[in-house]
């Protein structure tokens, strides 16, 4: 089973991380963009069934591996019964967490099986650490929306054009001022300096709702109008142009959602 084993055999820290990346990648499109198609496939009335991520950025929902002891460790078994027992936010992040533990579970399997030295185990940790963890993708647990929405125009707009432009309003100013005028002046601009690098460091922690990657001033991004969160518009195929024609956009979870509702 791909699930279990993969075709991706790993044998350095980098090798272990990038099968983490994917696998881990898969698991976020499950729990937001694809969260539909993941919804109804985790039918309570299957057997136990598990959710895979694979190290081609996909995932799986499927029955656990037959063979004892598996390949790979194996993730939370029966993930569909719950589905309909508790809020679907409450259960999408209970799976989210269970993702979690399991991708570190695989990845320092890989250190295990491949004889990692400390140095090895510390330096696998430390590039899985600098990622966001699926929970916090998933939930915003990681850096609140109201945080991460510091652009002051619509939602629908460039982050990096917009702010771009606010700073170019401020630059300037008169030729001829006296030495105070001008100390005050330069106090001012640093002051400004410093709210832009502060808003500019809240922009680099916002975090993709659906691949789960950082902001990026030369990317375009959008806000969803229900949920708060912040999509690359690539991943959710959204275009400048077109957004300049949405009144009120709606990531794919939050359409997928009501449209269950409805």
């Amino acid at each position: 089973m791909e699930g279990a084993s993969g075709l991706y055999n790993p044998r350095s820290a980098e090798e272990v991380f990038k099968d983490f990346r994917g696998r881990r990648a898969g698991l976020i499109k499950a729990l937001t963009t694809d969260v539909d198609k993941f919804y109804h496939q985790c039918d309570p009335e299957k057997e136990n069934l598990c959710l895979y991520g694979l190290p081609n950025e996909t995932w799986e929902v499927t029955l656990p591996a037959e063979e004892v002891p598996p390949e790979l460790p194996e993730p939370a078994l029966g993930i569909n019964f719950a589905r309909d027992g508790m809020e679907e936010k409450d259960w999408l992040a209970l799976v989210a967490v269970h993702s979690d533990a399991w991708l570190l579970a695989v990845a320092f399997y890989f250190g295990a099986r491949f004889g990692f030295d400390k140095d090895a185990r510390r330096r696998l940790f430390q590039m899985i650490n600098n990622l966001p963890t699926i929970f916090e993708v998933v939930t915003g647990a990681g850096k609140k929306q109201t945080e991460a929405k510091t652009p002051s125009t619509s939602s629908k707009t460039n982050k990096s054009s917009s702010n771009s432009k606010t700073m170019g309003k401020q630059s300037g100013g008169q030729a001829k001022v006296s030495k105070t005028t001008a100390m005050k002046g330069e106090q001012s601009g640093d002051d400004e300096m410093g709210e832009e690098e502060e808003e500019e460091e809240e922009r680099g922690n916002t975090l993709c709702g659906a691949c789960g990657s950082n902001y990026a001033n030369d990317e375009f991004w959008i806000c969803c109008d229900i949920c708060e969160r912040w999509f690359h518009g690539k991943c959710v195929k959204i275009t400048p142009a077109r957004a300049e024609h949405i009144k009120q956009y709606k990531c794919p979870a939050c359409s997928n959602k009501r449209s269950r509702i409805a």
